[in-house]
């Protein structure tokens, strides 16, 4: 199984965790591709089986808006039966970016696997494991 895990990272933080959840998913032999938003175009959706999407929440608790967002509506409409994973990281607020994500994926026909994980800030030593962890359970979805 291949798997792209595409993030947008303004501070790097979501970029470790991409890169955290790649090594996880790796780690079980499946083959996993990290790359950022602006490697992709919308094409990338016929060269995978599964996919995790990494944004951090932005502003008012939304998807950041000049790079991320519209490459993800771009792809929106492909995600109808496929396997998607959803992670970020946050500086504050509740998670209501992640829980307004999975519910805009859900409702795209994705077959969305758990809760999208969020990690505060910097991961620290749990928190990369929470993402090598979410890598390696995704990867057997």
């Amino acid at each position: 199984m291949k798997t792209a895990v595409i993030y947008w990272s303004g501070t790097g933080n979501t970029e470790i965790m991409a890169n955290l959840i790649g090594e996880g998913i790796t780690s079980t032999g499946n083959e996993a591709t990290v790359m950022s938003v602006s490697q992709c175009s919308s094409d990338i959706m016929d060269n995978f089986d599964r996919f995790a999407f990494g944004c951090p929440a932005m502003g008012d608790e939304e998807l950041e808006d000049s790079e991320f967002l519209p490459f993800f509506e771009g792809i929106e409409k492909k995600l109808a039966g496929r396997k998607v994973a959803l992670f970020g990281s946050y500086g504050w607020g509740e998670g209501q970016w992640m829980a307004s994500w999975e519910t805009r994926v859900v409702a795209d026909g994705a077959n969305l696997w758990g809760k999208g994980l969020i990690v505060q800030e910097t991961p620290d030593v749990p928190g990369r494991q929470a993402c090598q962890d979410f890598g390696v359970k995704f990867a057997s979805y």
